[in-house]
């Protein structure tokens, strides 16, 4: 392994992929992946894959990996890189300049680094664990607002054609969050996470995702001074991790004190 810390190499790895975004963006379309039509897949998404995954492999070698297109390498590691080549795919394949790298990395079950760019901003976050979240050099925190009503909360909500009935009460929830909110907002992708981890909104909440989903954002939201659980407070659990590549997450992230408010609302509707 060369000598090189998480941190610089996950910085590095993302000024690249966000060289390889922008020169992609609005030059590709994206093809529907077989069996969900929430999920859209680009060359740029492989292009990039191919090359986290071939940095990886050069600067750890025996390090796994789980990757969004590649999939999972295991190496019978204690550390597990953790990738989406392109979060928000679908707003990239559309031309929405909403949309980013994630790259986390587990030891165990714990997320120990993580970065996230966006590159239509130029915009590069890290984080390491008990080291603090910054953005392209700079401290971030989440937000210091004490009511959720005074707030905006990130609310991904995906359609689930095989169990509408779970979409309509997901939705009636979703309903009582805007009652006690500001204002419900909804990208589809990363940038959610990451207004949630600069302050600028209170709260993300998600009851669809996968792992590559969350280990960044939740290094760099809980080292920004946030609270990052599944939807109904529960730790998140990712022991083993190369065994969950295809199950479901929910999160629930936020300031400590925005989320005992969520959570109260929550356990109150469910």
């Amino acid at each position: 392994m060369m000598n090189i810390s998480y941190k610089n190499f996950i910085v590095e790895i993302l000024k690249k992929t966000s060289d390889i975004a922008r020169l992609n963006f609005g030059k590709v379309s994206g093809i529907t992946k077989k069996g969900n039509n929430n999920q859209v897949l680009t060359q740029a998404d492989l292009e990039i894959s191919k090359f986290i995954v071939g940095k990886i492999k050069e600067f750890y070698p025996n390090h796994n990996i789980i990757d969004e297109e590649v999939g999972v390498v295991d190496k019978s590691s204690e550390y597990t890189w953790v990738i989406d080549p392109i979060d928000g795919t679908s707003n990239f394949a559309s031309g929405i300049p909403l949309y980013g790298t994630m790259i986390g990395l587990l030891k165990g079950g714990i997320s120990i680094a993580g970065g996230i760019s966006l590159p239509t901003f130029n915009e590069i976050y890290i984080a390491e664990k008990d080291k603090g979240a910054f953005c392209n050099g700079e401290k971030i925190e989440v937000t210091n607002e004490t009511k959720l009503l005074f707030s905006l909360v990130a609310y991904t909500l995906d359609g689930h054609q095989e169990n509408p009935s779970f979409t309509k009460d997901e939705c009636a929830l979703m309903a009582e969050i805007i009652l006690n909110t500001r204002n419900l907002r909804n990208t589809g992708s990363c940038f959610d996470a990451i207004m949630v981890a600069k302050g600028k909104f209170g709260a993300h909440l998600n009851r669809t995702s996968k792992i590559w989903d969350n280990v960044a954002q939740q290094i760099l939201i809980e080292e920004a001074g946030g609270i990052y659980t599944d939807f109904f407070g529960k730790p998140m659990d990712y022991t083993n991790p190369l065994t969950k590549a295809g199950s479901n997450f929910t999160l629930c992230a936020a300031s400590a004190i925005l989320h005992k408010q969520l959570q109260i609302i929550i356990h109150n509707k469910n």
